[in-house]
């Protein structure tokens, strides 16, 4: 009878399932290589190719695409998923998913036709590291486990096909590595709901903890001030000092040294790529030879561990040192081991990374050109212009009027305090020469 033949069957059914699988999983990886898409959901801010057919393509919808760049701007100006996705709500704008079910007629596991205006602070993060939104398109992010199993994971990115242009972007470059910058760093709201514009660009010269806000309803604005994080966690135990400086006085050091080198990269642009280019030359020289040194020290210790290895246990089997002995040396050499062997491969991928590092000048001052006088700082701007800052202690502790250093590192160009003291320099050994 038939049940006779069930384990047979199944097994047959089995097999035509996992070969269907495995079909339909090289048709989408063909697919993919070739840059077609092989999402069948239409990103937000676009909409499908009427014209494509089976290879949906993508163009910009005039409709949802504002949104995006407006989604986009709030996050460069100092918003987090969560007050965008209230301000989003706030003004009645459709969520993804339900403008899809009202527009498309696509009703997804997603869609909660209950709550149209619901955005999530989820759907908003999502969206803020999609890079179809600069005109990429980028397949296999995610994959199902198994025919069997249909659970959805996230894919490695270098696992993932990325195919650059293939469709109009609506969001920038610079735009996105602005946004891209903000979402590093964790931007906590304070006790106060709020979360500051220099949240995940300060950090301490000496243990390299980035520095935390304080602030209260008692204390006035210009005694709000920045503390080293590490020390506030574990004061009065001397793993680091306060590093201390004021907002007011911080707001006044940046807004001037911003103004000073727009100022300079506009009147003087061809000596500051120049000087740019000559400094950050000597930086990446010094660095690679520090790296490269370290990678050889490294490739020559992991020499010297094998054959230490080997004569261990020659020592062992002859009877020079004892079992115990061999253990807990073996166990040292071995997590010696371990780490030199992840260390190399890094090693590597950073030596790779600076030797083909090339200071783009011509992006910051792409950006500078689109300000003259800038006379407020706001989270778009020090985003725009800096990558990071790092505060000095004091000359004296806990003395207001004492010196204190701040470094100012520019995107794309670093630290270029020096500037102003090489120009002079140059002034001078010119003016020397025209008197000889």
């Amino acid at each position: 009878d038939g049940n006779e033949l069930a384990p047979f069957k199944n097994l047959f059914n089995e097999w035509f399932a996992r070969d269907t699988s495995k079909k339909i999983r090289a048709v989408q990886k063909a697919k993919a290589e070739k840059g077609q898409r092989v999402g069948t959901t239409i990103p937000y801010g676009y909409r499908r190719d009427p014209d494509s057919g089976k290879e949906c393509k993508l163009l910009v919808n005039d409709e949802t695409a504002p949104i995006v760049r407006e989604i986009f701007a709030m996050c460069a100006s100092g918003m987090g998923p969560t007050r965008i996705a209230t301000e989003l709500k706030q003004r009645r704008i459709l969520k993804p998913s339900e403008y899809r079910h009202r527009n498309e007629g696509v009703y997804g596991t997603d869609t909660d036709s209950s709550d149209p205006y619901g955005w999530s602070d989820t759907t908003i993060e999502k969206m803020l590291s999609n890079e179809v939104y600069l005109g990429h398109t980028v397949n296999f992010r995610t994959e199902i486990i198994s025919f069997k199993d249909k659970r959805e994971r996230a894919r490695p990115k270098e696992e993932q096909i990325r195919i650059e242009n293939t469709h109009e972007a609506i969001i920038d470059h610079e735009t996105w590595e602005i946004v891209q910058k903000v979402r590093e760093g964790k931007r906590r709201r304070n006790s106060m709901g709020e979360v500051n514009k220099y949240s995940g660009l300060l950090y301490c010269s000496d243990c390299g903890n980035k520095l935390s806000f304080a602030r209260g309803t008692t204390i006035s604005p210009d005694r709000f001030n920045f503390f080293c994080s590490r020390y506030r966690k574990h004061m009065g135990e001397d793993l680091c000092s306060p590093h201390s400086i004021r907002e007011v006085v911080l707001d006044d050091i940046v807004l001037e040294e911003i103004n000073r080198t727009l100022y300079y990269s506009r009147t003087r642009t061809k000596e500051f790529a120049g000087y740019i280019s000559k400094k950050s030359s000597s930086e990446v020289n010094k660095t690679l030879s520090r790296k490269t040194a370290e990678l050889s020290n490294s490739v020559k210790r992991l020499g010297e561990l094998k054959a230490l290895f080997k004569r261990l246990y020659e020592d062992n089997v002859l009877g020079r040192i004892s079992d115990e002995q061999f253990r807990i040396l073996s166990a040292e050499y071995t997590d010696e081991q371990k780490a030199i062997e992840v260390r190399i491969p890094e090693l590597e991928k950073e030596i790779s990374a600076l030797k083909e590092n090339v200071t783009n000048v011509q992006r910051f001052l792409d950006a500078a050109k689109k300000y003259t006088c800038i006379s407020e700082l706001t989270p778009e701007i020090l985003r725009t212009f800096i990558s990071k800052i790092v505060i000095h202690e004091k000359d004296r502790k806990h003395c207001k009027k004492s010196p204190q250093q701040v470094d100012i590192y520019f995107r794309f160009i670093g630290d270029i305090s020096g500037i102003e003291e090489t120009d002079t320099d140059q002034a001078a050994a010119e003016e020397k020469a025209s008197g000889e």
